[in-house]
């Protein structure tokens, strides 16, 4: 399945800082003295908010005016510029939210090179702002930058470029060490955590459990040293648990570990709606408890995990409940996840035509927006369908252009799983050379991915699969993992 974008918790630490901030101003400048920069600024706080509560089909249109009011202002070039990147971020974080990995790049593009812009700037020779409140920031051009990367790598981890979101999270993570030393803002330990997520879930594509684990127990020392991040994203650390025994082939441990994340999610959401009927304000953190991008994710991973278990009524009854034809998702990646699920369902059942119906779905969705795993994924499925009936070459057109896609993520399950059907189709095509070839590359990665599932269940922090309620047992999460990628590779 592909991952969940949480762009919503950067959000929730940039409402804290910024109405802080605010308040400051509107006590000291009256609303309607405002220039058109203030303007701008607060009908972005208020796209962001939006965005918190998913509200998409809002965002769009308040987003477009303010693009117009900034292509517009000729105002302080520093000023402008920062207002441009806050602008940019929420239109890149509104498509990665609703999954379109593809339709994001121009916008993407747009903000990496704006966020060159400020750095290049020296506001030194600058002359100073004509308004006093032109000196306020929504974010210190050092976490922008550390934002940027944050997105970049959001980005990279859908569409399945792994070796890009390696490079752009050890910038990030050496650029928040440096940070750090003098600054002790919460909203670094939140991208810090963030980082993280998205990296472990890289390494479980790549292969790398070892590794995985490792930064698993460094985000559960992030969530220690910041409590109010482990009610924000004990689920994900949970999830995050659930993928990597999922990799390891403990399926019981996945089952309670992606149990327990909906269990979490559950639980938030009863809390939020009993708030609710209380008429209590909302905070920002209240938002979080409607997270159907992570709910989806999380269940999409534990049909899975039910499927390879024979677990068929608990499959059943949780399919109900994540049918992309009854359950449409606002993400289009989790709605072609969903069908891709549905695919894998019918192949299990051996109802070969409908689970052709459901991939090609899946395929068509994911190739219209550039997921490439999860049309890796398809590819390989509907070759090992094609393998099943007979259609050898059916199959080799499906199971070629996987292979070749999985190599370039690298995904090591796909090449793998690729690698065995190869060598089938070569020894029923009667060509036994390369049907050694393909039986060799199967050996191989088989047995890379034994001696790394052996190399990692000898860590101490492999037990942390065992953990399925309460505080993180910071006795099992022993280091703090690899600061970035290059301490240990």
């Amino acid at each position: 399945a592909q991952t969940w974008s949480p762009v919503v918790h950067v959000f929730v630490d940039c409402v804290s800082v910024f109405t802080c901030s605010t308040h400051c101003m509107i006590v000291t400048f009256d609303v309607l003295s405002f220039l058109s920069s203030h303007r701008v600024m607060f009908m972005l706080s208020k796209a962001m908010l939006l965005l918190m509560d998913k509200k998409f089909h809002e965002v769009h249109p308040l987003l477009a005016v303010c693009n117009s009011m900034l292509e517009s202002w000729a105002g302080h070039p520093t000023h402008r510029e920062t207002l441009r990147v806050y602008l940019l971020v929420l239109q890149v974080s509104n498509f990665l939210m609703v999954g379109q990995v593809k339709s994001v790049k121009p916008f993407l593009k747009q903000l990496q090179q704006s966020i060159q812009t400020i750095t290049a700037l020296h506001t030194d020779d600058e002359s100073p702002p004509s308004h006093p409140a032109d000196l306020f920031q929504w974010l210190p051009k050092e976490h922008m930058c550390v934002l940027v990367y944050l997105v970049t790598v959001m980005h990279s981890m859908q569409a399945g470029y792994m070796d890009k979101a390696q490079k752009y999270t050890d910038k990030a993570l050496m650029q928040i060490e440096k940070l750090k030393i003098l600054d002790s803002s919460p909203i670094l330990s939140t991208f810090q955590l963030m980082l993280l997520e998205h990296i472990i879930m890289c390494r479980l594509v790549m292969g790398q459990q070892s590794i995985a684990v490792q930064e698993i127990s460094q985000a559960c020392h992030v969530c220690h040293e910041q409590p109010k991040l482990f009610m924000t994203h004990g689920a994900q650390l949970h999830t995050l648990l659930g993928l990597y025994a999922m990799s390891m082939g403990c399926l019981d441990s996945a089952e309670g570990q992606l149990n327990a994340a909906l269990r979490i999610m559950t639980n938030t959401m009863a809390a939020s709606r009993v708030a609710s009927s209380s008429h209590q304000r909302p905070q920002a953190e209240s938002r979080l408890s409607q997270q159907p991008e992570l709910w989806m994710f999380t269940s999409l991973n534990l049909a899975i995990v039910y499927l390879r278990s024979g677990k068929n009524q608990q499959l059943i009854s949780l399919l109900e409940r994540i049918n992309p034809d009854t359950y449409p998702s606002s993400s289009h990646a989790m709605t072609a996840a969903g069908y891709y699920i549905r695919g894998l369902q019918s192949f299990f059942q051996e109802r070969y035509h409908e689970a052709k119906r459901y991939l090609r779905e899946t395929l068509k969705m994911s190739n219209a927006e550039d997921l490439n795993r999860l049309t890796s994924c398809s590819l390989v499925l509907l070759g090992h369908i094609f393998l099943s009936l007979g259609n050898s070459r059916e199959s080799m057109n499906m199971v070629l252009p996987a292979m070749q896609l999985a190599s370039k993520i690298p995904d090591v399950d796909i090449q793998m799983w690729s690698a065995h059907l190869l060598k089938d189709l070569y020894h029923m095509m009667g060509d036994p050379i390369r049907a050694g070839e393909g039986g060799q590359m199967h050996y191989n990665f088989s047995q890379q991915q034994l001696n790394e599932r052996f190399r990692s269940s000898q860590q101490i922090e492999h037990n942390l699969i065992q953990w399925l309620d309460g505080p993180c047992p910071m006795h099992l999460a022993v280091t703090d993992g690899p600061s970035h990628s290059g301490t240990i590779l």
